[in-house]
């Protein structure tokens, strides 16, 4: 993703989830998708369909996350 998107990511997910902790990072060797993080904890990726250039996030959660 570019530079100016992954900043727009960055402040609308700040914005929605009202978490200034939020940070919106560039995935090495990947163009087409960056990942969210909570301070250090990787949260999921946000993927870009070029198509309709519209963003789709997806989080994974673990079983053993939810004990």
């Amino acid at each position: 993703m570019k530079p100016d998107e992954i900043r727009k990511l960055d402040a609308y997910f700040k914005r929605v989830f009202q978490n200034p902790r939020l940070e919106v990072k560039a995935r090495p060797r990947k163009e087409d998708s960056a990942e969210l993080y909570v301070g250090d904890e990787f949260l999921g990726l946000v993927y870009k369909d070029e198509e309709e250039g519209d963003y789709n996030f997806s989080m994974a959660i673990l079983d053993i996350d939810l004990d």
